[in-house]
């Protein structure tokens, strides 16, 4: 059987799976993650959740291509509402889109999640407002890590339930991440470099504009913006 050879922001989500643990992986696309981590023996099963016909139909098809059907069960269904009461889920992997997305799959099926499980988050923009989420709702941020691939930089989130409630996020922490803005790395340095620019150049765009109160607000925002990453990354 041909491989199957995934991208490397599939490979780290799957390095973060709990050895042994039985994974959701919603809005699973073609469910590639959850075949790559059963075909390196990393699981002992998998719900492949998809709310579309297209994206569903695809997962089932990857499904059948690697002889997986035993390990790995395709449902069709909105968010957490795949995972039922009689599911033993250790792993959750919410990827490849939106953090406000990723927050609301989670808020929304919030009476699905249960201590045990470890949740594996990738949101493609939005992250402040996940890790808004994950500390009001006392699920813990226990890893970070970002990466580039072809152009395009990921943060991955890594949380968890304790007995013990850390001490909270401060705003740096939950802007840049409590992990990733400690080590700042080079690809770190890069995303909010670009970032710095997109603002620079809103405000400068706002220079000339009318001073509303609603324009003042936001050259405020911005500016406040502004002089925080500047701070972080400098």
């Amino acid at each position: 059987m041909k491989e199957l050879v995934v991208s490397k922001r599939i490979a780290r989500l799957v390095d973060y799976i709990p050895s042994g643990a039985y994974l959701a992986d919603i809005g699973s696309d073609h469910a590639y993650l959850p075949c790559y981590a059963a075909m390196k023996g990393h699981i002992v099963g998998a719900i492949a959740g998809e709310i579309n016909e297209g994206p569903y139909r695809s997962a089932q098809e990857t499904v059948k291509q690697y002889k997986l059907e035993k390990v790995i069960e395709v449902r069709r269904g909105n968010g957490l509402n795949v995972i039922t009461s009689d599911d033993q889920v250790d792993a959750v992997v919410i990827a490849g889109m939106g953090g406000e997305l990723i927050r609301t799959i989670l808020e929304e099926g919030k009476h699905k999640l249960n201590p045990r499980m470890t949740l594996i988050l990738q949101p493609n923009v939005g992250e402040k407002r996940l890790r808004e989420w994950l500390e009001q709702e006392q699920w813990w941020i226990t890893d970070e890590e970002i990466l580039e691939e072809e152009g395009h930089i990921y943060e991955v989130l890594i949380a968890k339930r304790h007995a013990f409630t850390p001490a909270r996020l401060s705003l740096e922490d939950l802007w840049f991440g409590p992990y990733l803005r400690q080590h700042s790395s080079a690809i770190f340095k890069k995303k909010w470099q670009a970032e710095l620019q997109k603002r620079r150049r809103v405000l400068a765009s706002l220079a000339n504009a009318q001073n509303a109160d609603e324009v003042k607000e936001k050259r405020k925002a911005l500016e406040k913006e502004i002089a925080l990453i500047e701070e972080v990354i400098t």
